[in-house]
């Protein structure tokens, strides 16, 4: 049985648990459950910090398990990336009072508070940055007002937060983060893995793409493929119309209304658009 873990709470965890249900897996239905066994996947889910999950099963415990990209470098547990799940993205970045710091150089000799002390040490040796790093669990911004830290480094998502507390971010980013799938050294095809993971992109396919149908003149065929390629080929089947056929194809979600547009002014008529529930590529 493959043994999952699972964000219990935070930002990653309903996003978690929605991508699961969307790839056929049960999951909890109240948030003290803290192990939910799917039988009929042959998959046990452990719903943990997310903050832990790359110990977990980088260690072993766990086969594999759903964190943030941040939090797994941060923990330096020998888990390996299988996927990344396209949420919870945001980026990673020094910051400080307005106007006070425009480079990391600046940083040399000052006092920096983050949650991620590991991964902030690492990147100011790869660097050669010299400062202190203190370590703190929540309300990050608030340290330099309260005169524990000059700046700083934290993960930035909209930026509202910082911008509150009086401070910019400054420099490059440490590093771009999102939702990932780990794993841990050893994990099998027979253990399910691939399953779940064939699965998962099934639901990355079918949020970003949707089926498009439309007829057209068959002599305008080649412009009307031209603007929908689909993924590999689109699907082409006559009408008893003379002369028209009727054609599906795979089109990228955001692209949606433009490409009506530009199908229906080259001569395309009933042009439908369809959810994707669910894909296998």
């Amino acid at each position: 049985m493959l043994r999952v873990a699972v964000p219990n709470k935070g930002a990653l965890s309903e996003a978690a648990t929605q991508m699961l249900k969307e790839s056929g897996y049960l999951q909890r239905r109240d948030s003290r459950e803290l192990v939910i066994a799917d039988a009929e996947n042959d998959v046990e889910f452990f719903y943990l910090r997310p903050r832990d999950i790359a110990v977990y099963v980088g260690k072993g415990t766990l086969d594999v398990g759903i964190t943030g990209r941040d939090l797994l470098q941060d923990s330096e547990a020998p888990a390996q990336e299988v996927m990344g799940l396209d949420f919870a993205r945001s980026t990673f970045h020094f910051a400080g009072p307005k106007g006070k710091f425009t480079s990391i150089e600046q940083l040399n000799g000052k006092r920096i508070a983050t949650s991620y002390s590991k991964l902030v040490r690492r990147y100011l040796q790869e660097n050669n940055i010299d400062a202190a790093v203190t370590r703190l669990d929540g309300a990050i911004e608030s340290s330099i007002r309260l005169g524990v830290a000059d700046a700083i480094a934290d993960v930035v998502e909209t930026g509202n937060t910082m911008r509150a507390a009086g401070l910019e971010p400054f420099g490059e980013a440490l590093m771009k983060s999102e939702a990932l799938l780990i794993k841990r050294a050893g994990v099998e095809d027979r253990s399910g893995l691939d399953k779940l993971a064939r699965r998962l992109r099934g639901v990355l396919i079918a949020r970003q793409y949707v089926l498009m149908d439309y007829d057209i003149d068959q002599a305008l065929l080649p412009r009307a493929t031209a603007i929908t390629p689909g993924l590999e080929a689109p699907t082409i089947s006559p009408l008893e119309r003379d002369g028209w056929v009727a054609v599906r194809s795979m089109v990228p979600r955001t692209a949606v209304n433009k490409i009506m547009d530009e199908l229906y002014e080259i001569g395309a008529r009933a042009i439908l658009v369809s959810p994707i529930q669910a894909a296998r590529l």
